[in-house]
């Protein structure tokens, strides 16, 4: 476990170190993630998207973090799709790591702080995410931190050429 890594709220100045590290891991993250454009892999690109994250921030639907590991930006943690109506109070965990900083611990201690955010600030009773059925790491990341499978998302997302079944996971705040 890592104690120097912390999460915050993604700020318009990480737009070139994110946009840095995305392009250096193009090819690691291909399995895993949908193609980009290639302005994703812009500063210019990734300053608009944190725009976009931040007003979805101010609109109470999306909680945008970043990763720090000794202050430095090591990837993004993002809470999406909040609903926050007392009948649904739940939320989807999704993020990444650079390349360089995997293996250490970051992802399960990021990913267990902003569980906690989710709880605590935004009042959110339910965390979900999503995998790939092939993304291992990522599966034990969400397993460290209780959360559970619960169902097969058959042909639900498009990666690296072809449709993808994705396993659901879930995780009530508070147990």
């Amino acid at each position: 476990m890592h104690d120097s890594t912390r999460i915050r709220l993604i700020e318009p100045t990480d737009a070139a170190l994110i946009a840095a590290h995305r392009m250096r891991d193009i090819e690691a993250f291909r399995p895993w993630e949908p193609a980009q454009p290639a302005d994703f892999f812009t500063p210019e690109g990734q300053a608009e998207r944190i725009e976009r994250l931040l007003a979805g921030y101010q609109a109470g639907v999306v909680w945008p973090g970043v990763v720090l590991a000794d202050d430095q930006v090591i990837g993004q943690v993002t809470v999406g799709g909040i609903l926050p109506q007392p009948h649904l109070r739940r939320g989807s965990v999704g993020y990444w790591i650079t390349s360089g900083a995997q293996n250490q611990g970051h992802a399960r201690r990021a990913v267990g702080l902003v569980l906690r955010v989710m709880a605590d600030e935004l009042g959110l009773h339910r965390a979900e995410a999503s995998t790939s059925l092939e993304n291992l790491p990522s599966q034990r990341v969400l397993r460290r931190n209780a959360f559970s499978p619960y169902g097969v998302a058959h042909s639900s997302i498009f990666l690296d050429g072809r449709w993808r079944d994705g396993l659901l996971w879930e995780r009530i705040l508070g147990d």
